[in-house]
């Protein structure tokens, strides 16, 4: 990836992911991905994380680039890796595209001039990192569009560290060389979407709608 990296200049000591947001309360899912509870966020992701609803949104500029983001060093999971452009947990009863808008604006200052796109309505995945924390995670990915004329992006330095826009087919290689520099749901992802044509064919493409019991409410 060759595009100049911004930095938000976070402090590489900090902790913050320990305490933000710790009490918000998660959708767990039982193996069909029917809801089945919930839990304080701070309570689902250690070396036992029981498999709870998220989402993953990639963002493109229109002009073959997708955004990038760097974890802040102070995320409790997969802290400094590279992934997509930002992820996050549906409140109970909230849909997930509203999910998403809401995401985009908390954590890199965006608004998304369209609704973004299910493009992986049934994406789940297992993994667990250094420290021994897992993620287990029913995981719908979305694409959102921004014009090549929007606002920069303005991160919480507590969740990103850096970011970049980069050429779709450049994150690609970069993902496949050296998968360790990024988060594994970002690699799976990839994988997938280069199945259905590319991340970039998957934003334009008609996706049928997803039989899937997290869109229910969606």
């Amino acid at each position: 990836m060759t595009s100049r990296e911004r930095s938000t200049g976070a402090d590489p000591g900090a902790r913050p992911d320990q305490g933000r947001d710790q009490d918000d309360l998660v959708v767990l899912v039982d193996d069909l991905g029917r809801p089945c509870g919930t839990a304080p966020r701070g309570h689902v992701h250690g070396s036992a994380t029981p498999r709870h609803l998220a989402f993953s949104c990639h963002v493109l500029d229109g002009a073959g680039r997708v955004l990038v983001t760097r974890r802040a060093l102070g995320k409790r999971s997969w802290p400094g890796v590279w992934t997509n452009a930002f992820c996050g947990h549906p409140r109970p009863g909230e849909a997930v595209v509203q999910a998403v808008r809401r995401r985009a604006a908390d954590e890199l200052g965006l608004t998304l001039p369209t609704p973004p796109r299910v493009v992986l309505p049934a994406f789940s995945y297992s993994a667990v990192d250094d420290a021994g924390t897992e993620e287990n995670e029913l995981c719908p990915v979305l694409v959102a569009v921004v014009g090549t004329d929007a606002p920069a992006p303005d991160p919480d330095p507590t969740e990103v560290a850096a970011w970049r826009w980069v050429a779709v087919e450049d994150l690609v290689v970069a993902a496949d060389v050296a998968p360790w520099a990024f988060s594994p749901w970002l690699v799976a992802q990839l994988g997938e979407l280069e199945a259905l044509g590319g991340l970039e064919a998957a934003a334009v493409e008609a996706v049928p709608s997803p039989a899937v019991a997290w869109a229910a409410d969606a």
